[in-house]
């Protein structure tokens, strides 16, 4: 089965979120949607999901699932405030109880943080299935950005999060808690496994040198045959080595912070105080 699918570019995080369709009906997922957060003054604002639910309530579409790839680290999920609109379960990967306990460590959470992904909807794990009106979706785990990567295999389209980037821009990185390149090279196999004419949605576009347009569209023959970083059957021993490297040079993203605590809470706001503000912690020399 064929899905409909539209893209929705944030290009203040560079991340693409999408709505995929039932072509035999009204049913949908969302997956990987973004709230808008401003770093500088610590607001939010909902322009990125309201652009979505905007689109769902046009079309007169029923959502069934508001799907995580992953605890983002570079925004913050609107999935409880679109949830809250237009309905919806929230899935993710079973391994977010993992992501729940590195980083309610790093930001001292105590144990009023509940570890055991309850706030989740669903966890998926490898091989678990799912329905979106008339069309299936199938679970495969990802890891190696993080221990909870998933890609969602809805029809003949994939939805890779992180994991793989466009052809010309490579694959994810590898060095927050709990990644492995090793690990990435072998969940990136599971994927190059496809039909080459399954279509490939990325989380996110940086435009290559030499791209003018952003792009979130490929397949996995594309991949298989283009991708910078694993095409054309590179070995995991070079693949090891240069992502490692390469990793070594990168800045930690904008927004890793305030992400980190509000995407292991699906998408909710650390607790208020008795005066109903909300906090955000700062660890000092923790990532």
């Amino acid at each position: 089965m064929t899905p409909f699918v539209k893209a929705f570019f944030d290009e203040a995080t560079f991340t693409v979120s999408y709505v995929v369709r039932d072509p035999n009906g009204t049913a949908c997922a969302i997956v990987d949607s973004v709230l808008d957060f401003d770093n500088a003054s610590g607001r939010t604002d909902t322009k990125s999901a309201d652009e979505i639910i905007a689109y769902v309530r046009d079309q007169g579409l029923t959502v069934e699932w508001i799907l995580e790839s992953h605890v983002h680290a570079d925004h913050l999920s609107a999935a409880p405030y679109i949830q809250e609109r237009v309905g919806g379960k929230i899935g993710i990967g079973d391994r977010i109880t993992v992501v729940q306990d590195t980083f309610g460590k790093v930001f001292n959470e105590g144990t009023e943080f509940q570890r055991d992904g309850s706030q989740f909807d669903a966890l998926f794990k490898q091989g678990d299935s799912f329905m979106i009106g008339q069309m299936r979706g199938d679970v495969l785990h990802t890891p190696g950005h993080t221990p909870a990567c998933l890609t969602y295999v809805i029809g003949e389209a994939a939805f890779v999060g992180d994991t793989l980037f466009m052809p010309d821009f490579g694959t994810a990185r590898c060095d927050f808690p709990g990644g492995s390149s090793e690990t990435l090279y072998q969940s990136i196999q599971k994927i190059l496994a496809l039909p080459d004419e399954t279509r490939i949605f990325v989380g996110h576009d940086y435009k290559a040198p030499g791209r003018d347009e952003y792009a979130w569209e490929t397949t996995v023959g594309e991949q298989k045959a283009l991708n910078i970083h694993v095409g054309q059957g590179k070995k995991i021993e070079d693949f090891v080595q240069m992502r490692d490297a390469r990793d070594a040079t990168l800045s930690m993203p904008r927004l890793i912070l305030p992400s980190l605590q509000v995407n292991m809470r699906a998408g909710q706001m650390p607790p208020p105080d008795k005066q109903g503000d909300i906090f955000l912690k700062i660890p000092v020399n923790k990532l």
